[in-house]
């Protein structure tokens, strides 16, 4: 397949480094990147107090666009959050309270100033709450409004909402709204700041042509709209699912040391793809880290890590994940930045302490019953050896002299236990 021949450096900057899934007005919006500064935006719903690794595809969208010379536009779902976007989901959101989706919003920003320079100059980022116009509307203003530029027959085709009803799962005329909110948003966001693209996931693609639409409709402005690709690692899973959970963003979430961790144990076959996407590398460079074969391409991972980690936590930070991984992994070493939990010393010597109970304190395990499979199948290693009794009891001994014990889980999963 021929590859398009852009004349903008910012759609030629993510055709190289494949962020380019589809695109609603190709040539129109080359031209527009060439010839002028554009405003585009994504939105972040503020479900949670971080957002994790799988929007970062998206945050490095926006950075992109910066570099390129354009203003990126953040804009924070404080009003579509109340809401829930269906897309994906089989089940309704919790519903949050206002309090809680501004907090979120406030720890979610400080991840957004690592990656784009805010400010009141014609390309520096800005951050915008949905929720300033969605919660002015009156209900009958909202529909008489806007409520004629969208068909029920259209909406029902849309992936978000025919998945979900083939799937027999219910979907409330809450979330059906969902899609007009977000088309009003780019609406909005034309008049107010002269946005004129509209980025995404390409799960977002209906949301987002159904905003592209509204606008060119109802204001006859030029509107564009830019998907990614959907994003799976080499194995078929979902980017950003660990058997942990989510690879959050904010440190208070997440440790930078997990961060590191989880970058440093990509597939093989992920490595020079996760460079291209979540890194500012060279792509000359790119291509030379991803020829690497054999035992070498382990340095290829870790530049991946410390290039991401570098990114979102600052250099010393990704040094020191670095450092303590290598010591703990390579060395054979404890270091006091692994992921460390305490346990009880008292415990210890009234034998209270056993394989089962410190990897259910430890938190790699979710059950008993999980953490008894574990060790069944020889998964699990204390201080180096292979744990065979799950009832095994631990004493002081095991602690060591420094009152410390190394838990591993597998090859990629290893803690520091400490006593207190």
């Amino acid at each position: 397949m021929t590859e398009p021949a852009f004349k903008s450096d910012f759609l030629k900057t993510l055709r190289d480094r494949g962020y380019i899934h589809q695109i609603t007005h190709p040539d129109e919006l080359d031209a527009a990147a060439a010839g002028g500064v554009v405003s585009g935006y994504i939105g972040f719903d503020a479900t949670a107090p971080s957002l994790h690794v799988g929007s970062l595809i998206q945050i490095m969208m926006l950075r992109r666009l910066q570099q390129a010379g354009h203003r990126p536009v953040v804009v924070m779902g404080g009003g579509t959050t109340k809401v829930g976007d269906p897309t994906g989901k089989d089940a309704s959101r919790p519903q949050l309270t206002d309090e809680t989706i501004q907090s979120n919003i406030a720890s979610i920003r400080t991840v957004f100033e690592k990656f784009l320079t805010f400010g009141d100059g014609p390309t520096d980022a800005v951050m915008i709450d949905n929720n300033e116009w969605l919660s002015t509307y009156g209900y009958i203003q909202f529909l008489r409004d806007y409520g004629t530029h969208f068909t029920v027959n259209r909406m029902l085709a849309f992936d978000s909402v025919k998945l979900r009803l083939e799937r027999e799962q219910p979907m409330t005329f809450l979330e059906f709204n969902y899609m007009l909110m977000q088309s009003v948003d780019f609406l909005e966001l034309n008049r107010r700041l002269g946005v004129t693209l509209q980025m995404g996931g390409s799960d977002q693609w209906g949301n987002i042509t159904s905003g592209v639409d509204l606008v060119r409709r109802v204001d006859q402005k030029s509107a564009f709209g830019l998907t990614t690709p959907l994003l799976t690692t080499a194995s078929g899973g979902k980017m950003g699912k660990t058997a942990q959970g989510a690879v959050w963003l904010n440190a208070e979430q997440l440790s930078p040391y997990d961060y590191w961790q989880f970058w440093r144990n990509v597939d093989d076959a992920d490595v020079g793809k996760f460079l291209r996407l979540f890194t500012d590398l060279p792509l000359d460079e790119i291509t030379r880290l991803e020829a690497l074969d054999g035992a070498a391409i382990n340095d290829a991972k870790k530049a991946l890590a410390d290039a991401a980690t570098t990114m979102l936590h600052g250099e010393e930070a990704a040094a020191t994940a670095r450092q303590a991984a290598e010591s703990a992994f390579e060395k054979g070493q404890l270091s006091e930045d692994m992921p460390t939990f305490t346990v009880d010393r008292q415990q210890v010597l009234e034998g209270a302490v056993t394989t089962t109970s410190i990897l259910i304190m430890s938190e790699v395990v979710p059950s008993r019953n999980a953490a008894r499979r574990e060790i069944m199948g020889g998964g699990i290693r204390i201080n180096g050896t292979k744990v065979a009794d799950a009832e095994q009891v631990l004493s002081l001994s095991d602690f060591g002299a420094d009152g410390e014990l190394e838990l591993a889980k597998g090859k990629k999963t290893r803690l520091r236990a400490k006593l207190t």
